[in-house]
């Protein structure tokens, strides 16, 4: 990696640091929903580092450790607690920003949790996002929304190809079903509130809405309870042998810059005079030889860390998990000029080193804004 420490308020950035988007984020409202969460803690961190004024809405962090105070997110971005399914206190902290833009990342993000709890997964999941977006409406600076599901929301008939953003939409669990009722309500505001073919019409609206699906999300700060790359960080780290379940089921596993530089790009697209053209949904998934079983990813990984780690097969694994799942990624690659930068081995590298600089005390948030600078490097060249 380059050695370039980045100051996210600095007025000028080396070139190495100035990613290749059109839209000016400096001084642009982002009210961000979930930014104590991994995927959220990294967005808003490149959002920080863009320029942008950033208000985070979310519950306090699942778990300890955790991204939000691993990488000081509460020195860059207005750190907001508060419940999406609490009304009064998500519209009061939307409208008293006026924001531009609003991403939504703010979930129950666990499959295997879900089964524990399924109406809380259900409310947060479904009635949150509703509720999102109902805040939304009535809020009149808000030009671009991102709301964020997964590649779960799809009806999984383990195809060998890869489910388009047109395929039906189902779920086995209440994790997938709930993400799958999430993007049902999404497309029902988008076509009540939202309508693209009345957007910045005389008489219409001035909000634009997507989704983004994204495939199995890794990288530096996950610490999830029951997800295979924390699963195996605590246990390298404690000297233990991981128990790894389903090692023969395939995943688009990616690096979780990957997804949110779509959903950058997906919402500057929003933010343009061609805004309608992508109110719909995008899946950002990885090359297709990236799509591999879990059991290539538990080697690998075991391989970079050293140390003397190793797994073992949990011969009883207790719910059931979808045995093969793949992204087709052709729309956001036509319509976004997004595609995947990181090749697997590549993110794995780089999210042990993570792992590593956390265990040895680094500054997490440097090394997480170098992570960025290093990725947008990437999009630069290519």
């Amino acid at each position: 990696m380059t050695n370039v420490t980045l100051d996210p308020h600095s007025a000028t950035q080396p070139a190495s640091a100035r990613v290749s988007f059109g839209a000016d984020w400096r001084g642009r409202k982002v009210f961000l929903t979930g930014h104590t969460g991994f995927k959220g803690g990294w967005l808003a961190l490149w959002l920080a580092q863009l320029g942008a004024e950033v208000r985070g809405f979310a519950l306090d962090p699942a778990t300890t450790p955790n991204l939000l105070t691993a990488a000081r997110l509460s020195s860059v971005v207005d750190d907001v607690r508060g419940d999406i399914r609490d009304a009064a206190a998500l519209e009061s902290a939307m409208h008293s920003f006026k924001p531009e833009v609003v991403f939504h990342l703010a979930a129950q993000p666990l499959v295997r949790y879900s089964y524990e709890d399924p109406i809380g997964t259900y409310e947060t999941n479904v009635i949150g996002t509703a509720r999102v977006l109902d805040a939304v409406r009535r809020c009149p600076s808000v030009r671009a929304v991102v709301s964020i599901t997964t590649d779960k929301c799809y009806e999984n008939k383990e195809w060998l190809w890869g489910y388009r953003e047109t395929d039906p939409l189902g779920g086995y669990d209440p994790y997938s079903s709930s993400k799958a009722c999430a993007e049902i309500v999404s497309a029902a505001f988008r076509q009540s509130y939202f309508n693209p073919e009345r957007l910045n019409q005389p008489g219409g609206h001035t909000t634009a809405l997507s989704t983004g699906r994204a495939g199995n999300v890794i990288g530096g700060g996950d610490w999830s309870l029951d997800r295979l790359i924390p699963d195996l960080i605590r246990g390298f780290e404690a000297g233990a042998p991981v128990r790894i379940r389903r090692p023969h089921s395939i995943r688009p596993w990616q690096h979780v810059l990957e997804p949110v530089y779509g959903y950058l790009l997906l919402a500057e697209k929003l933010l343009s005079a061609d805004a309608a053209r992508y109110a719909t949904a995008f899946n950002f998934g990885p090359h297709d030889d990236d799509a591999q079983p879990v059991q290539w990813i538990v080697e690998r990984m075991t391989e970079f860390w050293g140390d003397g780690a190793s797994w073992r097969l949990d011969p009883d694994p207790s719910v059931h998990e979808a045995g093969y799942l793949k992204l087709d990624a052709s729309r956001a690659r036509a319509e976004l000029g997004w595609k995947p930068r990181l090749h697997l081995e590549t993110a794995l590298d780089w999210l042990v080193r993570w792992y590593k600089a956390s265990i040895a005390g680094d500054d997490m948030q440097a090394l997480t804004l170098q992570q960025i600078v290093d990725y947008q490097s990437l999009t630069l060249s290519s």
